[in-house]
């Protein structure tokens, strides 16, 4: 089944999806993603049964301020789909969905680690890649950035007429032995 073919399937159910540069793109609220994951996967025409990623963007300047992205695939038709939810910045918060994809595990820590975006029912929300302790998400758009290291300068650096001369001849006599 052609990318058209199964976004057309798709669109009978879940009416938000786009074709562009030969992917689909599907966009669900989060109030049905794990109704819309669970269908992907077990729907006999698409078979949407691997989670390879899931990953965010921050637009604070946007409303909504967060779009997660879920990257599914289907093994046995060698086809692919992105599922879209947004969330706001009051509410950065979806459903985990650990229960259908056990490799959502990682990769939403991960995304909760860098963007602070809750996972609800995740068995271990925690930090992956940061430190416990450390403070904020390095992956906003707004998250400051915490270097604090001084500009170094350096003088020019001054040699007279005779030092130059001196280092010069000090050069050929060594090339010449």
């Amino acid at each position: 089944m052609s990318v058209e073919a199964s976004a057309a399937a798709v669109a009978r159910r879940y009416p938000d999806i786009v074709v562009a540069r030969g992917e689909a793109s599907l966009v669900v609220d989060r109030g049905v993603l794990l109704e819309a994951l669970t269908w992907l996967r077990d729907e006999p025409d698409l078979q949407m049964d691997f989670l390879s990623s899931i990953t965010a963007t921050h637009w604070p300047d946007r409303d909504p301020a967060f779009w997660l992205d879920y990257e599914l695939r289907s093994m046995a038709r060698h086809e692919r789909l992105r599922v879209k939810v947004a969330a706001t910045e009051d509410d950065p918060s979806v459903p985990s969905v650990t229960s259908l994809f056990p490799t959502a595990d990682w990769h939403e820590r991960e995304t909760f680690d860098f963007y602070g975006i809750t996972f609800d029912g995740h068995p271990d929300l925690r930090r992956i890649l940061m430190p416990e302790d450390w403070e904020g998400h390095p992956a906003r758009k707004d998250y400051p950035v915490q270097i604090k290291k001084t500009a170094q300068t350096y003088e020019p650096l001054e040699v007279s007429e005779e030092e130059f001369r001196a280092n010069i001849e000090r050069d050929r006599v060594r090339r010449s032995h």
